[in-house]
């Protein structure tokens, strides 16, 4: 059912995982403000959760891609 996460190719999903992870780089990234939002219970505004998925997808998807890498060998 998630095999089609091992179809991802590796070299651009960690570009992009880390591209969205330190955007915006002039002031905090959005990844590091909206986990520390949802740790205090404050994540609540619909914009704040689409930035949360946006930002943070890509690396949970890299993170999955690994796991499996892993776990298959």
């Amino acid at each position: 059912m998630i095999k089609w996460v091992d179809k991802l190719p590796l070299v651009p999903l960690i570009g992009v995982a880390l591209l969205l992870a330190v955007l915006p780089l002039h002031s905090t990234p959005h990844l590091l403000e909206k986990l520390g939002l949802l740790a205090q219970w404050a994540l609540v505004k619909p914009i704040d959760i689409f930035d949360l998925f946006m930002h943070g997808s890509p690396t949970a998807l890299l993170i999955i891609r690994l796991i499996r890498m892993v776990l298959k060998k």
